[in-house]
């Protein structure tokens, strides 16, 4: 294959994915054919880059996993503090989480949840040896190891996703909530929680506590 028939096919890709993962969120269920259709290219060219919809979504979750790393890693740098660091790395994961929220169902169906796990695991990885420096020095108070809380976490964000998903949850306030929610879980007080949240983060509206 020529070096211009190469970009022609990553272009094709990317725009793929690119309309697939638009496709998706407006529709879960979106069928390939749908997604052919909007990125103006033949059902056959999609399937020469995703020989299934399953692929095609796991593609897209492996995208997902490595924006999610890197937001997890830029927003907590730098920075000392345990509930910091987690607070921070909370809302800027969500920014991302939060762009891909809707294929959460769908991943869930297609990505089995060993695979979802497996793709999760350099995050997590950098999440327990958060916790468990925080739980050494005091900042954070739990009957769970750090493994344990940190998958207590992931569930808590998928959980406030689909809570979005479902008009439970103002996604305005979404950010914060989560960071919060997590900060408790992992047995900050809640007002302590809410008042650090609000300071490293300017740009949400701030839950409220009844």
């Amino acid at each position: 294959m020529s070096p211009g028939s190469t970009s022609r096919a990553d272009a094709n890709r990317r725009r793929i994915l690119d309309v697939a993962l638009a496709e998706l969120l407006r529709d879960p269920d979106a069928s390939m054919d749908r997604i052919a259709r909007a990125a103006g290219v033949v059902r056959r060219t999609v399937y020469g880059h995703f020989p299934s919809r399953e692929a095609l979504i796991g593609t897209l979750a492996d995208e997902a996993v490595a924006a999610l790393a890197t937001a997890d890693t830029t927003g907590r740098e730098g920075v000392a503090n345990p509930a910091e660091a987690l607070a921070r790395s909370v809302l800027a994961v969500w920014d991302v989480a939060d762009r891909y929220r809707l294929l959460v169902a769908p991943a869930q169906r297609t990505v089995a949840l060993p695979g979802i796990t497996e793709r999760l695991a350099p995050v997590r990885e950098n999440k327990v040896r958060l916790l468990r420096r925080g739980l050494d020095e005091g900042a954070f108070v739990s009957p769970l190891p750090a493994l344990a809380l940190a998958s207590v976490h992931e569930q808590i964000l998928v959980a406030l996703m689909e809570a979005v998903n479902d008009d439970l949850l103002d996604p305005r306030a979404a950010a914060r909530s989560a960071a919060v929610t997590v900060l408790t879980a992992s047995g900050v007080p809640a007002h302590l929680a809410v008042a650090l949240v609000a300071r490293v983060d300017t740009h949400a509206t701030p839950p409220e506590l009844d």
